[in-house]
């Protein structure tokens, strides 16, 4: 996996510009599909139903990765990301991996990529390593536990709303 050029931009490159035009051209069916036009507004009712049908479907956050290609995952993957772009000004992006500074494919062949192949969304102006990746918000909505064993019990609007940022915790 080559590193980026110097003068590398996110928000361009082409498989992310193909994949954004491809969700919003597939948003409708998505949207019919996974519970009706109407219930998917952007708003946080909306995100509850999004919620409620990733856990009816999946169990565990592992189960997501290998359906990361699917219609459903890749519409909600959009979903969420449009959400956090039109609610906090954020744009699409496909960024280099922050230790290796490597870009992998876009949503390369492997059931399990060891660097992040997915687009994410963040301020224009983000910093390497503060992106949000909406593939990883759909796992974590999943997870029981946290990286040091104690429960969560998130909910995708608070994942959303910032209700759980770490920021927080220190105040």
């Amino acid at each position: 996996m080559p590193a980026p050029p110097e003068n590398y931009d996110s928000t361009r490159h082409p498989d992310l510009v193909a994949w954004l035009t491809e969700r919003q051209a597939s948003f409708e069916r998505w949207a019919h599909e996974a519970g009706g036009l109407d219930l998917f507004d952007f708003s946080n009712d909306s995100l509850d139903a999004l919620e409620d049908r990733i856990r009816e479907t999946f169990g565990e956050p592992e189960e997501i990765t290998p359906h990361r290609r699917t219609p459903f995952i890749q519409g909600a993957v959009w979903y969420i990301g449009e959400v956090l772009c039109r609610r906090r000004g954020w744009v699409w992006q496909f960024v280099p991996d922050v230790e290796f500074g490597e870009r992998p494919p876009f949503y390369g062949d492997t059931p399990h990529p060891v660097l992040l192949d997915t687009p994410c969304v963040g301020a224009p102006d983000a910093e390497p390593g503060e992106h949000w990746y909406p593939l990883n918000t759909l796992r974590r909505l999943l997870a029981e536990d946290d990286e040091f064993g104690d429960p969560v019990d998130e909910r995708l609007v608070g994942i959303v709303e910032g209700e759980y940022d770490e920021d927080d915790d220190e105040e």
